[in-house]
């Protein structure tokens, strides 16, 4: 295909089903409702899915509300409870403690943000905490939850939130809007992918049942198998093994507590970390870990230790590369999802990365074709957004204290990115903080990893000079007694979801 000549779409097929394939065909059935675009979902009834993307952050909420859902919908529909943020345990060092927040800290000025005037009065030994300048990790920390406001008085008001859900359950949910919006699904395996040799594209899948599916733009949502991307097309993968040493998870699900907690907790260990996230039928754990460093008995001795509450099942193993495909989008076959690449949950980035490759997928195709130039410009964008969710991720083990094992002390030792080395330099210099495109982190995240490690910088903007420091410890006081009376106003976490309960019923 010529670099500008178009390849026309008039049908889609999507392999897989699960999170990210069900996401998939709903955000393309209701973007392609007034146009003669073919959608077909192949999945297996008898094949199951990993299952386990129970926390999100607030960008799914943008999603399924241009599908129409209010977040009342989804709560119901899919047992959830709220998120706030992580709660970080062990990981500067054992018995340390932090929130990252989804939200924002302080006030800052038009000329300044906000943790350059903190650093300033911290510097002069007149500063609190970091953490209570931020409303979202304040409430957090109190367990107590209220909807943002509409229209925020001042910084100090803005903080934003996300679910824990029954991944399973929100899947069942896009796969009836989908249905219900024209996709047509086939209930069968994929035996054969049928690539043109004239072409290098994917011309068909055959089924077990002996059917041929044929399509102009194929979807691989077939998880870490990769089935059309890696399989039949030989993309390739970027192996990041050397800056994120896991590789391997155990999860399982437990009783519900009674009152869930409204933040994911990440909990450090010797050879990896590990989670707890709270529904309100039953609580999601699991330990992501390095092979080099344990095995998986201990892992999951390690996981089943620290239960507190009774197993639901048997604890379920996977194992997995991180890095990306080299190219997201291989002729016509683009990867959504775990078949794209995979990075540890710890941020809960899984189902954001599925998000972002469809918002993608249709600004490429909105005119139902393609060209050569788009495929290439969403593979750089792909690129540089696993990339920067890679190097965030990375951050949160190169700067821990501990020294207490040997994977802790490979991570304060080893090489990292040249772009993130370059991001702690200028933090450490003056507290500056770069943003990029294409990342799904700003500053006020970055900012909470580096306090939560006490990685500082021993300066801040000379432009924070612009008030009198007697002034500038007023100011802080009164953002603080501002965040403490909003906290102490708002209900619990437990009451907000009765009250959910209560307005939908």
């Amino acid at each position: 295909m010529m670099e500008n000549s178009k390849q026309v779409i008039r049908s889609i097929v999507i392999v897989g089903g699960g999170t990210s394939g069900w996401m998939t065909a709903a955000a393309l059935s209701h973007f392609f409702k007034d146009k003669p675009v073919k959608l077909t979902l192949i999945e297996s009834s008898t094949i199951g899915t990993i299952g386990v993307g129970e926390a999100t952050i607030p960008t799914l909420r943008r999603f399924y509300s241009k599908l129409g859902f209010s977040d009342f919908d989804v709560i119901k529909a899919t047992n959830a409870t709220c998120k706030l943020g992580i709660e970080f345990k062990d990981w500067k060092q054992k018995g340390s403690r932090f929130i990252h927040p989804f939200g924002l800290f302080g006030q800052g000025t038009k000329e300044v943000d906000f943790h350059h005037y903190w650093n300033r009065a911290r510097l002069a030994g007149e500063a609190e905490l970091l953490s209570e300048f931020s409303l979202g990790a304040s409430l957090a920390l109190n367990n107590k939850f209220v909807l943002p406001s509409n229209t925020p008085s001042s910084q100090l008001d803005i903080f934003d939130w996300a679910l824990h859900f029954d991944a399973a359950l929100f899947a069942n949910l896009m796969k009836e809007f989908s249905l219900s919006h024209g996709v047509m699904l086939k209930d069968n395996v994929v035996e054969k992918v049928n690539v043109a040799q004239s072409t290098g594209n994917i011309a068909s899948v055959t089924l077990d049942s002996g059917e041929l599916v044929e399509g102009d733009l194929f979807v691989d949502c077939s998880g870490f198998k990769s089935l059309l991307l890696q399989e039949a097309l030989k993309t390739g993968y970027q192996d990041w093994s050397d800056y994120l040493v896991c590789d391997r998870a155990v999860a399982v699900q437990t009783q519900a507590r009674e009152n869930p907690i409204v933040r994911t907790i990440s909990q450090a260990q010797e050879s990896g970390w590990t989670w707890k996230i709270p529904l309100q039928h039953r609580t999601g754990n699991g330990h992501v870990y390095s092979s080099q460093f344990i095995s998986d008995d201990e892992a999951t001795s390690t996981l089943v230790e620290q239960l507190d509450g009774e197993m639901l099942h048997t604890p379920r193993m996977f194992s997995f590369t991180p890095g990306r495909a080299e190219k997201a989008w291989n002729k016509n076959c683009i990867a959504v999802g775990l078949s794209s690449g995979f990075l540890e949950p710890l941020e809960s980035t899984s189902i954001a990365l599925v998000e972002t490759a469809i918002e993608k997928i249709l600004l490429s195709v909105k005119d139902a074709s393609y060209t050569e130039q788009v495929r290439d410009r969403f593979n750089q964008v792909t690129a540089l957004e696993y990339e920067r969710v890679r190097d965030f991720i990375i951050l949160h083990y190169k700067l821990t204290h501990r020294t207490d094992s040997a994977m802790w002390r490979y991570c304060q030792q080893m090489a990292i990115p040249e772009e993130l080395a370059s991001k702690m330099q200028a933090f450490s210099r003056d507290g500056s903080i770069k943003s990029y495109p294409w990342e799904i982190f700003g500053k006020d995240s970055w900012l909470a990893i580096y306090d939560g490690f006490d990685f500082r910088p021993d300066n801040f903007s000379p432009k924070a000079l612009n008030m009198e420091l007697g002034y500038l410890k007023k100011h802080l006081n009164f953002m603080k007694s501002s965040i403490d009376n909003a906290v102490e106003l708002a209900p619990t976490h437990a009451e907000f979801l009765a009250q959910v309960a209560v307005d939908e019923a």
